[in-house]
């Protein structure tokens, strides 16, 4: 079975988007956050994958009209991103998962299917941002799972360069296109 994991927070005034909301305030901020999880959602609600949405505050996943139908919903749980990020991948069910984050409105069905194929011939697959990090990362998870997310610089320019880094040398990449996410 194929995975796809939403990351997002929960759609709440002044815990999301904070950056954003420096510009246009945290009541836009949250309905921008709101609008585009759902959005992002509806477009990857398709049954050749299962859908998960992590989410966070972990008390956020026992709320269920905060949320999208059709997606299962678990906590994110402790840690930087990097270890928010590594959790589904440790602990889904076998098969190939692939993760994103909400705020990538451009975002279709056919890229998760894209991202799906690049796994048929590689260990991981990046989506990359425009900003130096990544829309979508990906991992077969077999023969074995490495953790690529220690150490990195999240939100800034260095965050892919810093993931590819901790990938062994044998490790085979395929990459997707450039898409933007929102972060501001």
């Amino acid at each position: 079975m194929k995975h796809v994991v939403i990351m997002s927070k929960a759609p709440k005034m002044g815990r999301t988007k904070t950056r954003l909301a420096a510009n246009t305030g945290p009541v836009q901020a949250a309905a921008f956050h709101r609008k585009t999880l759902f959005h992002v959602a509806q477009q990857l609600n398709d049954n050749r994958w299962m859908r998960w949405l992590a989410v966070t505050p972990d008390a956020a996943a026992s709320q269920p009209r905060l949320w999208p139908d059709g997606w299962a919903v678990i906590p994110q749980g402790r840690g930087d991103l990097g270890d928010r990020m590594l959790r589904p991948l440790a602990q889904l069910p076998p098969g190939p998962v692939v993760i994103i984050g909400s705020d990538i409105p451009d975002i279709t069905a056919d890229h998760i299917a894209a991202a799906f194929a690049a796994l048929g011939e590689n260990d991981w697959v990046f989506g990359p941002a425009t900003d130096g990090g990544y829309w979508l990362v990906g991992a077969k998870r077999r023969p074995r799972l490495v953790n690529p997310f220690q150490g990195v610089r999240w939100s800034t320019e260095h965050a892919r360069a810093d993931t590819l880094a901790n990938l062994p040398d044998e490790t085979k990449i395929g990459f997707l296109e450039t898409l933007s996410d929102v972060d501001e």
